[in-house]
């Protein structure tokens, strides 16, 4: 009998040791989890989107009267002062070819008008002609009259002659002076275009309206141009603001003066600036995924300039819709859905308490809590499925 009494010593500390196994086994094991602590801290709730930078008043030169365009001598970012410097030279632009039976036309045009210098030269002598006559009668007149051979009035007479035919001469050069005319532009009319312009000097000069930077040339080659043509374009990059296209929904909440930033310029900083206007109109615009959206232009301006920005980058504007300096704030990872109202579990005693939370404004990261929660309560962030009110947690490392 004294032998049993060791046996059963150790069957009972085996039962003991399996018994212990097994409770191990089926106890509860904590869930490892992350936490954060509800915190008093500003918040801003921003508008991101990206817009595009232009200079405030561009200046297109476009082409006054039709002519021929002298190629461009200035390029992009070039430097120009008002008033000065030499945008753009017009020439007149070359004649037209001329085809077979309009050049035989302008032929007997020319030919007409030659006819018509030789009578014109003809009736120019016979007025020469008759007019030495009428001098030389008014002479031998004078000589009779001292005498007193003729009357007064007959020496009047022939003095009246010589005026009337000195009147004939004056008419007769005047119209030869018109057929001469005449026969030029009749041998004007028969210029035909040549391969080299014959014109070198430059007859119209445009010059840069104000002083800047070119921005866009619309017109390098040599070319022939009709009137309001674009030239190019002129600016001050010094004098930039920033165009954004914001979702009409977002637009309501923005007026003139709120605060921005512009971040993503490729700059190491951010760039102040602050909200001029937004547009009464909106406006249609296809999202990437082929979604049409309903946008509005707003026009931002930095609070100082950027030399490294120009016209037409891209940028990406944060605009603060609304901001509070102080207030109690938890992180967007926390919350879920329950039905239509928010809940986070809170970490009471080790365990996992689902509490509900009234959430005001939220942005990216953070959302104001207006009730359910106090400043230093622990709560769990990213909860999963395992989560059920009253599990057992633990923090990870």
């Amino acid at each position: 009998m004294r032998k049993r009494w060791p046996t059963r010593i150790v069957y009972g500390l085996v039962g003991l040791g399996l018994a212990g196994a097994a409770w191990w086994a089926l106890r509860e094991q904590p869930v490892q989890v992350d936490v954060a602590i509800v915190r008093q801290g500003p918040m801003e709730v921003l508008v991101r989107e990206e817009g595009v930078t232009r200079v405030r008043d561009v200046y297109t030169v476009s082409v006054p009267i039709a002519g021929h365009l002298a190629r461009a001598t200035l390029q992009e970012g070039d430097r120009v002062e008002a008033g000065k410097t030499v945008v753009a030279a017009i020439h007149p632009l070359d004649p037209p070819l001329i085809d077979l039976r309009s050049e035989a036309e302008l032929r007997s045009a020319r030919e007409a008008a030659i006819s018509a210098v030789r009578i014109a030269e003809g009736d120019l002598r016979r007025a020469e002609t008759a007019l030495k006559l009428a001098e030389d009668e008014e002479v031998r007149a004078l000589k009779l009259f001292r005498p007193g051979v003729i009357s007064e009035s007959a020496l009047e007479r022939f003095t009246n002659e010589v005026a009337l035919e000195k009147a004939a001469v004056e008419a007769a050069q005047a119209t030869v002076a018109l057929r001469r005319a005449e026969l030029s532009s009749a041998e004007a009319r028969l210029t035909q275009p040549t391969a080299t312009r014959a014109d070198e000097g430059c007859c119209m000069e445009l010059r840069a309206p104000v002083s800047g930077t070119v921005l866009a040339i619309h017109a390098r080659s040599e070319q022939a141009v009709t009137p309001g043509a674009p030239i190019l374009d002129v600016g001050d990059t010094a004098n930039l603001e920033i165009v954004v296209d914001l979702l009409t929904d977002d637009a309501v909440r923005i007026e003139a003066g709120t605060r921005a930033r512009i971040v993503g310029w490729g700059g190491q900083e951010h760039l102040p600036a602050a909200v001029r206007r937004v547009d009464p109109a909106a406006f249609t615009k296809v999202s990437a995924l082929g979604i049409e959206e309903q946008r509005v232009h707003a026009i931002l301006d930095l609070e100082r300039p950027e030399p490294g920005l120009g016209h037409g980058f891209r940028v990406v504007a944060e605009i603060v819709a609304w901001e509070c300096p102080r207030c109690l704030l938890l992180p967007i990872s926390a919350l879920f859905r329950v039905g239509d109202h928010w809940q986070v579990f809170r970490l009471v005693d080790g365990r996992a308490q689902a509490a509900d939370v009234a959430i005001g404004r939220m942005n990216e990261e953070v959302g104001e809590v207006i009730g359910g929660l106090q400043a230093g309560d622990e709560i769990v962030l990213h909860p999963t499925d395992a989560l059920y009110d009253g599990r057992m947690v633990e923090m990870r490392d």
